[in-house]
Order: C-alpha cells, then sequence, then structure tokens
C-alpha cells in the first residue's frame, strides 16, 4: 500500500468521524440508529433538519476554501497564500453584502444572485490584486502579491464597515453572518452552494497536473508545452468560485485555506494530483470540527466558526511565516 493510498483511506475516516460527531454531539444526543430508526421522532427531527445539512453545508465550505487554498499556494509558490490573505474572501464578502444592502435579485439567477456576486466580487479582488502586484513590482514576487492581497483586505473590510454603519437595524445581522457561520442554513444552502463547489472543484482538479509544473517555474512549465496565462487564469476562476460561493452561505471563515493545504503538505507531500483532493477532504473535516466546538463550547450560546478557525489558525499562520523568514535567511 503506497503513500498516497494511506493518505486517502485516512482522510476519508476521519472525515467520516468527524460527520459522525457533528451529527450527534449537541444538546440533545442523537444515536447511530437514527439514520435507519425514525420511530423517535423529534431525534430525527434534529438529526435530518438540523444537524445534518449544518454538517454538510460545514464541509462543503471548509472543502471549497482548502481546495482553493491549495490551488493558491501551488500557483504562487508560497504556502502563506489563501482566500483570506490574498484578499478575495474580503471581496466576496462585498458582493454577498452589496447584494443583501440594495436587495439585488436577477429574475434569471433567481436565489443563486447571492453567490453570483459573491463569486464575481472574489474575482474581481483576485485580479485586482495580481494587476497591483504586478504594477508595483514585475517580477511579481511572492511577498508583492502577499502584501498587495492584505492591502486591499484591509480596504475591502473598510468598505463593509461603513457599509454596516450605514445601514439601519434590518442589516445588524450581517455583523454575525461576517463573523462566520453555517447555524440554521437548512438545505436549501446546500442546494444552492453545490453546484459552484462541484464547478470550481472540478477546474482545478483539471490543472492539477499544470500546478505541478509551475511548481518549478513559469518558463519551465511552458517548456513542458503548458499554457500558463490560460492555466494561471483557469486557477484564478476556480479558486474565484469556490471562495465566492463559501462566502455566500457562511460570511468570511479565515484561514482554513491556509492551514490546511500546508498541513496537508507536509504530512502527505506537495503532489497536487493527490495534494488538491486531500486538501478538499481535511478542509471539510476541519471546519465540521469547528463548528462542532462553536457551538457546543459554551452551550446553549454558540460561537461563530470563524472565532475558531482565527484562534487555531492566527497561531499557525505565524509559524509559516517565520519559517519562511528563517529558510530565506538561511
Amino acid at each position: 500500500m503506497n503513500k498516497a493510498t494511506i493518505a486517502y483511506i485516512v482522510s476519508a475516516a476521519t472525515l467520516l468521524v468527524a460527520v459522525w460527531l457533528g451529527v450527534s454531539i449537541g444538546t440533545v444526543k442523537i444515536p447511530i440508529s437514527t439514520f435507519w430508526d425514525s420511530s423517535d421522532t423529534t431525534a430525527s427531527n434534529i438529526l435530518w433538519k438540523i444537524r445534518m445539512p449544518r454538517v454538510i453545508l460545514a464541509g462543503l465550505v471548509g472543502a471549497s476554501l482548502a481546495i482553493s487554498g491549495a490551488a493558491f499556494q501551488g500557483l504562487l509558490k508560497n504556502p502563506l497564500a489563501d482566500p483570506y490573505t490574498l484578499g478575495v474572501s474580503s471581496g466576496a464578502s462585498v458582493g454577498a453584502v452589496v447584494t443583501l444592502f440594495f436587495g439585488l435579485s436577477i429574475p434569471i439567477l433567481g436565489t443563486y444572485t447571492l453567490p453570483v456576486f459573491s463569486m464575481t466580487g472574489a474575482a474581481l479582488t483576485m485580479f485586482l490584486v495580481i494587476g497591483f502586484a504586478r504594477l508595483v513590482d514585475r517580477s511579481m514576487k511572492m511577498e508583492t502579491i502577499i502584501l498587495t492581497g492584505i492591502i486591499f483586505g484591509s480596504f475591502l473590510g473598510s468598505v463593509l464597515s461603513l457599509m454596516i454603519a450605514l445601514t439601519g437595524e434590518e442589516l445588524r445581522q450581517i455583523i454575525g453572518w461576517l463573523l462566520g457561520s453555517v447555524s440554521m442554513r437548512g438545505w436549501n444552502y446546500i442546494l444552492m452552494v453545490l453546484p459552484f463547489v462541484a464547478i470550481g472543484s472540478f477546474i482545478l482538479w483539471m490543472n492539477r497536473r499544470e500546478l505541478n509544473a509551475m511548481l518549478f517555474g513559469e518558463e519551465r512549465a511552458h517548456h513542458l508545452g503548458v499554457n500558463v496565462k490560460q492555466r494561471k487564469f483557469m486557477i484564478l476562476i476556480g479558486g474565484s468560485i469556490l471562495t465566492g460561493s463559501a462566502v455566500a452561505v457562511s460570511g468570511t471563515i479565515g484561514f482554513v485555506g491556509l492551514v490546511v493545504p500546508h498541513m496537508t503538505r507536509l504530512m502527505w507531500g506537495s503532489d497536487h494530483r493527490h495534494l488538491l483532493t486531500l486538501s478538499f477532504m481535511n478542509g471539510a473535516t476541519l471546519l465540521i470540527i469547528c463548528d462542532l466546538i462553536a457551538r457546543t463550547i459554551i452551550s446553549p450560546s454558540e460561537l461563530p466558526v470563524g472565532v475558531i478557525t482565527a484562534f487555531i489558525g492566527a497561531p499557525v499562520f505565524a509559524y509559516i511565516f517565520y519559517r519562511q523568514r528563517r529558510k530565506g535567511a538561511m
């Protein structure tokens, strides 16, 4: 049994355990028999109408952020890159809040108006970050891109704060949404986000070999037959679709796209043929566990899941940054 097979088995088993813990633990304990025995109406309703959709949505959001983070890190060749640090999550949040602020609803899109506008905000931010970084530094050093992302993220964060300050009580709930939560979303949110998660993940997965080639540099990838410009565009679009759709249903949840790919790479290697899929599974596992902690640690009250991911992710971010600087100094 090779290392990749072991990685898939361990990741899948961990994900299944996380799903079971997520649906069974809470104010009301749900026995495993509830999955096939619906005689206990209360337990069955809690399982299928409240906890299961919450766990599945948390898994989809975590998976989306993790696989897009893995793709961004591979594309930029920097473990500090992720949707949060590049400002993409902030752009997606602005797109979503603008939709809610003005009550926008496009008849053709219907319920998909929110995720589409969120994805548009994410994509525009990503291209602005890359464009401005190229303007500042033609060599496009990784430090320049990261700092540009932080600048844009901070600016868009102030735009969000201004919009919230200008609204009445009807949008005060946006503050809670921006902190990140998958509480009380329901199956309709899963149906809304699932097509975009599938499309974005498929786009990134189709570029897994090209990501491996680009690790050796764009010129080397070009000599290997990779259309670098086209593949870059596809990876940015795929990551923006995933980030935008995740933010549209859960708000801003930071550090998942940073921590999961980095830890997966340390444990199982940097081959994107496996890294993307493993990050997808491990991202789902992490956010399911974080959401479980968020809703049980101060029960019966809940914390926003974004608080838990930040609490875990910030020290890891500092550690990665420290390692990068030490490596550069040596």
